[in-house]
């Protein structure tokens, strides 16, 4: 996972477990490392079930209740979140790094307007007055393109359309000038026209504030046209990390074969769109050794003994399966790398 540009947020070895009783827990996330550089744009891919919005929830350490962080470290600008306090982590969520949940109409507060649930994130970060603030929010709003942003500012969540909603959560996301933007599903439950004016978005904002974005889809079009690298999940672990290109020239894991093999093409005339036979293993009831081995068309017996370590095949590209494991390539192929 090699990065040249200086790392904004590092995650190393991050795994979480749910609670069940005092004696122990289910573990949902295990040994989840990756970086974000100053200015680039991480994506993150997956089925539903894979672990993306419970990893974007444990930067920012909104976890529910139940979900404890059991090791690993979260470093902002080389300070570990996991060893601040709560009042030092409500100064940097939504100020450092700001978050757009997946769903608009239930993550806005629907009997308040939306410039008030704006105002509410610039004068507690920026301890300005409410006028400035309102200006402010003004602005942002003509920012992410809300038409007659100075009237719509009075408007609730339900008077504007799903398009308009989304755009008014990236504006709270974008009040305080956020380091690092991290948006959940920001395309999900909108049409196709929407989607791409909301990923355009996104980009020229990203362009023009130098801010680094993780973005967290189960659509790798919208990977292939906005993000810097990759990184695939799998029941709870990084199964594959890379450049966007390489892993769209050359997909190592099986799981990322089987999600490429499932985009469809406009040129191609088929039936059916190829699947991934089963489904995503539910908590607690992860298989032996590689999770993907029970929906693997390559699978072996060494697939179900030790899970499978995240190692470097290639320059800045990542991948976990026993077949790209040292131990178990040709000679010829070992020298070739």
């Amino acid at each position: 996972m090699t990065n040249k540009k200086k790392p904004l947020l590092s995650v190393r070895d991050l795994s979480v477990s749910l609670a069940i009783s005092r004696g122990g827990g289910i573990p949902i996330l295990e040994s989840v490392s990756f970086d974000v550089a100053e200015g680039d744009v991480l994506g993150i891919v997956g089925e539903s079930g894979c672990g993306k919005s419970l990893t974007a929830l444990s930067i920012l350490r909104l976890l529910p209740k139940s979900a404890v962080v059991t090791s690993g470290q979260i470093l902002f600008q080389g300070s570990d979140l996991l060893h601040k306090s709560e009042s030092e982590m409500r100064a940097t969520r939504g100020n450092d790094i700001a978050m757009i949940f997946q769903e608009p109409m239930t993550s806005l507060n629907p009997v308040l307007t939306v410039g008030e649930q704006i105002l509410e994130a610039i004068i507690y970060h920026e301890r300005t007055t409410r006028l400035a603030a309102r200006k402010r929010a003004i602005e942002t709003l003509d920012i992410v393109g809300i038409p007659s942003p100075d009237r719509r500012i009075d408007d609730y969540p339900h008077q504007m359309s799903g398009g308009m909603r989304q755009r008014v959560m990236i504006a709270m996301a974008l009040a305080t000038n956020p380091k690092l933007l991290i948006a959940d599903e920001p395309t999900t439950a909108l049409d196709v026209t929407v989607q791409a004016q909301i990923l355009e978005l996104l980009r020229k904002l990203r362009a023009d504030l130098g801010m680094s974005v993780i973005i967290i889809t189960h659509d790798l079009g919208v990977i292939s046209d906005f993000a810097d690298r990759v990184m695939v999940m799998y029941s709870g672990r990084v199964v594959e990390e890379s450049t966007t290109r390489d892993l769209f020239d050359r997909p190592l894991h099986p799981y990322t074969e089987g999600l490429m093999r499932s985009i469809p093409h406009i040129d191609e005339d088929v039936a059916r769109l190829h699947t991934i036979e089963g489904i995503v293993p539910s908590l607690g009831e992860w298989p032996q050794g590689c999770r993907f081995h029970p929906r693997c068309p390559y699978s072996t017996a060494a697939c179900k003994g030790a899970v499978p370590e995240l190692v470097g095949y290639a320059p800045d590209h990542s991948v976990a399966c026993v077949r790209y494991e040292p131990s178990k390539q040709p000679r010829s192929q070992l020298a070739s790398r």
